[in-house]
């Protein structure tokens, strides 16, 4: 199957990617020469197939140079969340065992206080600018050649968690030797299922080093398409440029789509989407509302699946599957889906447990054994620790992440079938519910809403919400109490930080507005 250099070489002036904002374009051709004077820089300075490397960039027109560059020389790359703190990217870059630590000027700030708290950092450098004892990255790849390496040998991204629940643990799956251009087959099966192809216009309006993103790119960069980059997701813009560039396929998480759906209707119904053919979602439970309205919206053009950084197991399901299993994330295409009691018995259809997968591929948490002996039981299967069951065709259903269930009163309550309602409220930008003390029950139901007008957080709006649930949720699920935020700490990527949330509420009862 072709690759990057086959395309460099056929159609050399053809975007490969285009930044949203600036309109800065990177060809093929480009695209081609800049990863391979990364990868000449990384054998000038020691670094082999099999050793790490890290990168603090945000979405930046040299982005996938550093990527690509490092799989073609059978690195682990190693993309860290531009949003962290020194001290939390330090963590990660002394984890991952960086020996390369790349960051740019924008972030400049933050990268400069990374280096002292990792000993054992070789090599440092800096895009668009030189500053605190980081050489200059364009003058370091000037000098080397534009041809390949002589060693080019498959590499991988060893991407970590967004921290959601405790410290970043990374994914590490076993490098195999292959030669440089060989797709991994999940990856490339996910590929072939979302139709991705060199004619394609991809729109990616998520952070890069998400794993999603970071691997969607890579593979419509693979196929021969052109992506169309977002520095950052901004709703309408976003329907500006599917109409400008044509877009053809996309990817979203469902935060995005709440965003899009509560723009006025003038703004919604003025561009032109006919282009538009395949809307890809995934990385969070995209409640049963929203998705209908999208659908009514764009048309039978999305496309859901599951799956974790881990690459486990992987399910899929289109449109008219969905109208017909409402909520469901599909049946698998990789692995095969197992639901798992408390006692470590399989169950069966319609009965919720911990979802596993089963004949799927292996993976381990790096540097962190007990976690990964924790993913697996007996039998060899693995979870991500989330919630759920199988209908009688084999469609999985999410109800919540584990370490999320609320326990009151000896019932488990599950926070996202409440969240995926009071979101449907249109004073509602934003919802999260978490459990906290309570002296009756253990646990009882909190909802932190981000109103979409802050001026209508307050009694009246928290009574219009309890009263809204009431009337859809039973008594127990029904939020105690309901406080209210400016907006809630959530990952650009979709993920909510709830253990911080947690953090945040736990015991608190002095104001509903903080």
């Amino acid at each position: 199957m072709p690759t990057l250099p086959d395309f460099a070489e056929r159609t050399p002036d053809k975007p490969a990617l285009v930044m949203a904002g600036s309109g800065e374009v990177v060809t093929y051709a480009e695209l081609e020469a800049g990863s391979n004077r990364f990868a000449h820089l990384l054998r000038a300075l020691g670094i082999r197939a099999g050793d790490h490397i890290a990168f603090f960039v945000e979405n930046h027109p040299r982005f996938f140079e550093l990527c690509w560059g490092a799989k073609r020389a059978g690195l682990y790359y190693t993309a860290i969340s531009s949003y962290l703190t020194a001290g939390e990217v330090a963590y990660i870059v002394n984890d991952c065992g960086a020996r390369l630590f790349v960051s740019t000027g924008y972030k400049r700030d933050v990268a400069v206080a990374v280096p002292p708290h990792c000993p054992k950092l070789e090599h440092r450098l800096l895009i668009d600018g030189a500053a605190g004892g980081f050489d200059s990255y364009e003058d370091a790849v000037a000098a080397q050649p534009v041809g390949r390496i002589a060693d080019e040998v498959e590499g991988t991204d060893m991407l970590y968690s967004s921290g959601t629940t405790g410290r970043p643990k990374a994914v590490k799956r076993p490098l195999q030797g292959m030669a440089f251009g060989t797709h991994e087959p999940a990856l490339a099966m996910l590929a072939d299922a979302v139709g991705l192809h060199r004619d394609m216009v991809y729109l990616s309006p998520a952070p890069l080093y998400h794993a999603a993103p970071l691997r969607y790119n890579m593979a419509s960069v693979s196929r021969g398409a052109t992506s169309i980059v977002m520095e950052r997701f901004d709703a309408a813009h976003s329907l500006e440029l599917i109409e400008r560039h044509r877009v053809t396929h996309s990817q979203w998480v469902p935060s995005m789509f709440v965003r899009m759906l509560k723009l006025p209707e003038a703004e919604r119904t003025r561009h032109d989407l006919s282009s538009h053919v395949t809307a890809i979602h995934a990385a969070a439970p995209c409640p049963i509302p929203v998705k209908e309205a999208m659908i009514d919206w764009w048309g039978p053009i999305l496309l859901e699946y599951y799956g974790g950084t881990e690459s486990n197991g992987l399910t899929l399901i289109n449109t008219e599957e969905w109208l017909q299993h409402r909520g469901s994330v599909g049946r698998p295409v990789v692995g095969v889906a197992r639901i798992v009691g408390e006692d470590g018995t399989e169950l069966p259809p319609g009965k919720t447990g911990t979802i596993y997968f089963s004949d799927g591929p292996a993976f381990e948490y790096f540097n962190d054994p007990e976690r990964t002996a924790e993913a697996y039981d007996a039998r060899g299967w693995s979870t991500l620790g989330d919630i759920g069951y199988l209908d009688e065709d084999g469609y999985l259903y999410l109800t919540d992440r584990k370490s999320f269930t609320i326990i009151s009163g000896g019932v488990n309550v599950y926070p996202q079938e409440i969240e995926n309602l009071l979101i449907t409220h249109p004073k509602v930008a934003d919802v999260a519910v978490i459990g906290v003390p309570s002296a009756e029950f253990g646990e009882e139901v909190k909802a932190v809403v981000q109103p979409l007008a802050m001026a209508d957080a307050g009694d009246a709006l928290a009574d219009d919400l309890t009263a809204f649930a009431r009337r859809n949720l039973s008594g127990i699920k029904v939020p105690r109490s309901i406080d209210f935020m400016e907006a809630l700490p959530r990952h650009p990527t979709g993920k909510l930080y709830k253990r911080l949330l947690k953090d945040r509420y736990w015991g608190k009862r002095d104001s509903r507005i903080v």
